[in-house]
C-alpha cells in the first residue's frame, strides 16, 4: 500500500479556501454557524496570500452575473472639441518648465499650474469634468480634489479665482483666519458653524493659501536608515550571489506531527536550487551543510552568500565554511532587517514549494527517523524537478541550463566582486550603526513599560525605533501615554506606534526648545539688547518665590516666540531649583497647574513647557 495517495483533489486547496472565504460574510449575515477564516485556511492547507488574492478575483467575476436594478446608464455625451483647452495648457507648460512633472506613477504640480487649471475650470464650468480632466492632462480624481466637486444634486463650487477677491464670504474667511489662534481643522468647523459658510476643507485650504499666504504643514520625510533600503536585490550572473534561509517543514506520521528545518540555498541569477539541508532545527550546522551541498552541486563557491540576521547564520562555523580571511573567500552579506525583499529568491522558492507540494501526510508503522528520510526524499525530488522545469520567462530554459549555460567574463567577475564587497560594507555599517544607537538602558526601560502597559511588539521594530530617541524623551513619552490612559483620553486602538508618535513629537518639540536655549546663551554672550532687557526684567521682578514664579510662567506662555519662552521657563526652573528640597514640589505643582490652566496655549505646547520645567528642576543623571 503506497504511503502517499496519488489521488489529486478535484478542487485545489487555494480555490477551495477562496470559495470558503467568500461564503463567510454571507453566513455571518444569515447568522449561520461557520468556522473562522483561520480555521478554513488551516484545514485546506492553502496559502493565505494566494487564497485572499483568488477570493478577490472570484468576487469581481461574481458581481458581473447580476445586473443592477433600474434603467441602464445613459448613453455617453456627444464628443466635445477640447483642443483649444489642451493648447492653452501646452502654452502654459512651455512658458513654465517644471510646472507639471510625472515620475513613474506620481505626478507633481506647481502652485501656479494648479491655479491655472482652476481658472480654466471656472471658464469652462459647463464642460463635463471628466472631459475637462482629459483635456488638461490631470487625473480626474486629482481634479476633483482640487475643485472639491460635490455630488450632482448639489451645485459645484469652484475654487476662488482673482475675480472673487471681493467676495464677502472669502473676505470673512481670510479675516477670521488672521485672528484665529487654533488648529486648521477647528477653523474649518468654525467656518461651517459660526460663520455659516458651507465650504469644505479643500476650499478653505485653497482660499487661505492664495489669499492669506498660509502654508500647510507637511509630514516630515522618513529618515533614511537601514530599514528603508530599496533596490537591495542586484542580479549579476549565475554563481555570483547565493541566497540562503531556513523554513519549517511539517509532516504528519500516524497522526503525529513532526517539524524539521529545511535550509535552502538558491542562486540569485538563475533561481536554481543549488543546496539543501534538512535538520531538526535551524542552526549553524544546517547553514554550513546547505552551503557545502551547494558547492558540491555546482563545483565552486559563489562570490557572495546572503543570509538573514539570525545569530546562527553568523556563527564562527559559518565563517570558516565560507573561507573568510583565506583569500578566495565568499563574502557574507546580511539582509536588511524588516526587508524580506533582500532575499527574495529563496523566499520565492519556499513559496513555490508550498504551492506545488501535496499535503505531507504519511501513514504506517515508523518513527521520527522514517519521517526525516521520507521528507528528505520529497524535498530532493522537488528540488531536482524544479531545477529541470522549463521556464517561460527564460525562453524555455530550465534553471540548470541557465546556471550551466552562462560563463561570466573576468571583467564581470571583478565588477561583481567590487559591488558585492561594497554592498557587504554598507550592510555591515548599517548593522553596526543601528546596534550602536540602541541604548540598552532605554531598551530595558521599554521592555518594562511594554509589559506594564500591555503593549505588543512581536518583531521588536517599534521598540528599536523608540530606543533611538533620547532617554528623557522616552521617559516623558511613557509618562504621557500612561497619563492619557489614566485620564481616559487615549484612543481605543492606541498601541506601540502611538507611543512612538508621542516620543517623536516630544523629541522634535524639545529639540526646538533646546535650540532656542543655546541661541539664547549665544546671544547673551553677544550682549543682545533684547535678551539684556529680558534679563533686566527678571532681576526687577519683586516678591517672594511663589509671586515671582507666577510672573515667570505668565511671561513664558505669552506668544512671543520660542526664544522668549525658553528664557522664562529657564528662569522659572532655576528659581524652583534654588529653593530648599522641601519647598520645590509645592512650587512645581503651582507652576504646572498655572501652565495647564492657560487654554489659549496649545495642549502640546503646554506639555512641552511642563517637561522643560521638570527637566530643569530634576535633571536625569
Amino acid at each position: 500500500m503506497p504511503l502517499i495517495s496519488p489521488e489529486e483533489p478535484a478542487v485545489s486547496p487555494v480555490l477551495a479556501a477562496a470559495i470558503l472565504l467568500i461564503a463567510i460574510p454571507l453566513l455571518t449575515a444569515l447568522k449561520l454557524p461557520h468556522p473562522s477564516a483561520t480555521e478554513m485556511l488551516t484545514k485546506s492547507d492553502a496559502s493565505r496570500t494566494q487564497a485572499y488574492a483568488l477570493m478577490q478575483r472570484i468576487r469581481s467575476v461574481l458581481l458581473t452575473f447580476q445586473r443592477p436594478r433600474g434603467r441602464p446608464p445613459a448613453p455617453p455625451s456627444p464628443p466635445v472639441d477640447t483642443g483649444a483647452i489642451s493648447r492653452e495648457v501646452l502654452t502654459f507648460l512651455r512658458a513654465h518648465p517644471g510646472a507639471a512633472i510625472t515620475m513613474e506613477t506620481r505626478h507633481t504640480y506647481s502652485d501656479g499650474f494648479r491655479h491655472f487649471i482652476l481658472d480654466l475650470a471656472v471658464r469652462h464650468a459647463d464642460l463635463d469634468r471628466a472631459a475637462f480632466a482629459e483635456a488638461v492632462g490631470v487625473p480626474f480624481a486629482t481634479l476633483r480634489e482640487w475643485l472639491n466637486v460635490r455630488p450632482p444634486a448639489v451645485p459645484i463650487r469652484s475654487v476662488p479665482t482673482e475675480d472673487d477677491a471681493t467676495n464677502p464670504r472669502i473676505a470673512s474667511i481670510v479675516e477670521a483666519w488672521r485672528r484665529w489662534n487654533g488648529s486648521f481643522s477647528n477653523f474649518c468647523t468654525y467656518v461651517r458653524t459660526s460663520l455659516a459658510i458651507d465650504y469644505g476643507r479643500d476650499m478653505v485650504r485653497n482660499i487661505l493659501q492664495v489669499r492669506a499666504g498660509r502654508r500647510p504643514k507637511r509630514r516630515p520625510r522618513r529618515s533614511p536608515d537601514e530599514k528603508a533600503t530599496r533596490n537591495a536585490l542586484i542580479s549579476f550572473f549565475p554563481g555570483a550571489q547565493w541566497f540562503q534561509d531556513g523554513s519549517p517543514i511539517a509532516i504528519t506520521l500516524n497522526g503525529q506531527k513532526y517539524t524539521f528545518n529545511w535550509e535552502l540555498t538558491v542562486d540569485g541569477s538563475s533561481a536554481a536550487l543549488v543546496g539543501s539541508s534538512l535538520r531538526a532545527e535551524e542552526d549553524a550546522s544546517a547553514v554550513v551543510a546547505a552551503f557545502e551541498d551547494g558547492v558540491a552541486t555546482t563545483g565552486d563557491k559563489p562570490l557572495a552568500l546572503t543570509t538573514d540576521n539570525r545569530a546562527s547564520n553568523h556563527a564562527p562555523e559559518v565563517a570558516a565554511a565560507l573561507g573568510e580571511g583565506k583569500g578566495n573567500d565568499t563574502l557574507h552579506i546580511r539582509t536588511t532587517l524588516g526587508r524580506p525583499q533582500n532575499d527574495a529568491p529563496v523566499e520565492g522558492a519556499f513559496g513555490l514549494f508550498q504551492q506545488s507540494a501535496p499535503p505531507l501526510v504519511v501513514r504506517g508503522d515508523t518513527d521520527a527517523e522514517l519521517a526525516h528520510a521520507i521528507l528528505a526524499l520529497i524535498l530532493t525530488v522537488y528540488g531536482r524537478a524544479t531545477n529541470h522545469r522549463p521556464r517561460n520567462d527564460r525562453k524555455g530554459k530550465s534553471r540548470v541550463q541557465l546556471y550551466r549555460g552562462e560563463g561570466p567574463t573576468d571583467a564581470q567577475i571583478a565588477d561583481a566582486k567590487t559591488q558585492l564587497e561594497e554592498r557587504r560594507r554598507r550592510q555591515e555599517l548599517a548593522f553596526r550603526t543601528r546596534q550602536a544607537r540602541l541604548d540598552p538602558v532605554v531598551h530595558a526601560l521599554l521592555d518594562e513599560a511594554f509589559t506594564r502597559l500591555g503593549l505588543e511588539d512581536p518583531t521588536g521594530n517599534v521598540k528599536d525605533a523608540i530606543a533611538r530617541y533620547p532617554h528623557d524623551a522616552v521617559l516623558a513619552g511613557i509618562a504621557t501615554f500612561q497619563g492619557k490612559r489614566d485620564a481616559k483620553t487615549l484612543p481605543k486602538d492606541a498601541g506601540p506606534r502611538y507611543l512612538l508618535g508621542i516620543v517623536r513629537n516630544i523629541t522634535e518639540r524639545d529639540e526646538g526648545l533646546a535650540t532656542a536655549e543655546h541661541l539664547w546663551r549665544m546671544r547673551m554672550e553677544a550682549q543682545d539688547h533684547a535678551l539684556t532687557r529680558l534679563d533686566a526684567l527678571q532681576q526687577a521682578t519683586a516678591g517672594g518665590p511663589a509671586d515671582r514664579l507666577r510672573v515667570f510662567v505668565d511671561h513664558a506662555l505669552k506668544d512671543d516666540g520660542p526664544l522668549v519662552r525658553s528664557f522664562w521657563l529657564a528662569a522659572a526652573g532655576d528659581l524652583v531649583a534654588a529653593e530648599p528640597p522641601g519647598h520645590r514640589k509645592a512650587l512645581y505643582d503651582a507652576a504646572t497647574r498655572r501652565i495647564h490652566a492657560t487654554f489659549r496655549v496649545d495642549l502640546r505646547e503646554r506639555h512641552a513647557a511642563v517637561r522643560v520645567l521638570a527637566e530643569r528642576i530634576l535633571p536625569v543623571v
